[in-house]
């Protein structure tokens, strides 16, 4: 059938990245932690050169192939870092079209957005418990019971996050949803004073402004607006504004931090809660439809295989996130932040069509202008 061919050759395309990207995924986590060291608790010879040497192991091998590179050149570019971000962009990019993808192939709105928004957790489950299991590859936490306890108000905040944010973006056009999501600042400072009692500068609710009515103002020419769209947006930023604060609290843990052993098995174990608690609400919203979406998801390969890869490049590329905003400064994290808005709104849009309206690109850089503006001032 001629119209599926363009969405299966995206679906082949996005896999063989989707590799690289596991690649790099995997050795980001050897690159980050403190180990690599033999079990009798002493680092291997070439360990030590490269140390001593002041290079990464890409840096070195870059400097020593060809003679092109001076080695002082490389020793100062973090190759590793340049990865993270490259790879985190390239991820969030694939996932939104590869979601995309699955959502309109199942219905949209009105199909299987909760169905689809919890398995995607599960196949990051399974990613999870794969890097437990596979020799040398992440050492499985030693938290407690009590630890758990205290992770569920932020494994069902995550839920809450990425579910809404899945039927926002079955219920309107990509870039209109990552527009709104833009707006999630907004929503952390009204919960931050609301709720938790912190108080923020006057220079920030100002920033603020812009945000509100750069959303306002790309919302005016959507071509595919819908309010349930917008609200579920919305009601995603609240549950990631309650995620970010129940996190900090979390971390304060004493000795939370050396239990869970590194930030892969945190989002891990985050991810695990969140498919948990996201179970019973897809059966409680679109149990009656399971057979069917059985039925779909058996005899429609556009559905089967974006369901399988939109789930790996979500975890795969919050993982990179979190490796990569622990590597940098908060001023890098803003203008990180703002740039792969940037490039998922307007990349996301071109590849699947959506309206580029001189309004609504207007009302989009004015909305994050104002969140890098929120996230820079004092």
């Amino acid at each position: 059938d001629p119209p599926h061919r363009p969405q299966v050759q995206v679906s082949s395309r996005m896999s063989m990245r989707f590799v690289a990207l596991a690649l790099l995924a995997t050795t980001a986590h050897g690159a980050s932690a403190p180990a690599l060291r033999l079990r009798g608790g002493t680092t291997t010879k070439s360990s030590a050169v490269v140390a001593e040497s002041g290079l990464t192991p890409a840096s070195r091998c870059l400097s020593t192939r060809g003679g092109g590179v001076p080695s002082g050149v490389m020793s100062k570019v973090d190759v590793p870092l340049l990865s993270y971000f490259a790879f985190w962009y390239l991820g969030n990019y694939y996932y939104n079209i590869a979601n995309k993808q699955c959502l309109k192939a199942a219905g949209g709105a009105a199909g299987f957005p909760m169905t689809i928004g919890v398995l995607q957790l599960g196949v990051g489950v399974l990613y999870a418990l794969y890097m437990w299991a596979a020799p040398d590859s992440r050492s499985v936490p030693s938290v407690t019971k009590d630890d758990l306890v205290k992770m569920l108000p932020v494994g069902f905040c995550a839920m809450g996050a990425h579910c809404f944010s899945v039927f926002a973006l079955s219920a309107g056009a990509v870039s209109f949803g990552q527009i709104v999501k833009a707006a999630e600042p907004a929503f952390a400072a009204v919960v931050s004073t609301a709720v938790y009692g912190k108080s923020i500068s006057t220079a920030k609710w100002l920033a603020l402004i812009p945000v509100i009515g750069g959303v306002v103002l790309a919302s005016v020419k959507e071509l595919d607006f819908a309010w349930s769209a917008l609200i579920a947006a919305c009601t995603a930023n609240l549950f990631a504004a309650f995620k970010a604060n129940e996190n900090k609290k979390l971390m304060e843990t004493p000795g939370l931090k050396d239990r869970i052993g590194s930030v892969g098995n945190q989002f891990a174990l985050t991810t695990i809660l969140s498919f948990l608690f996201g179970l019973p609400l897809l059966l409680a919203r679109e149990g009656h439809k399971w057979s069917e979406f059985v039925s779909l998801f058996r005899s429609n390969s556009v559905i089967s295989t974006n369901l399988f890869t939109s789930g790996l490049y979500f975890y795969l590329y919050n993982e990179l996130s979190t490796l990569t905003i622990k590597k940098t400064s908060a001023t890098t994290q803003s203008v990180a932040n703002t740039a792969k808005r940037v490039i998922v709104i307007v990349g996301v849009a071109l590849a699947l069509g959506e309206s580029l309206e001189p309004i609504k690109m207007l009302g989009c850089g004015i909305g994050i202008g104002g969140v890098l503006l929120y996230s820079l001032v004092k």
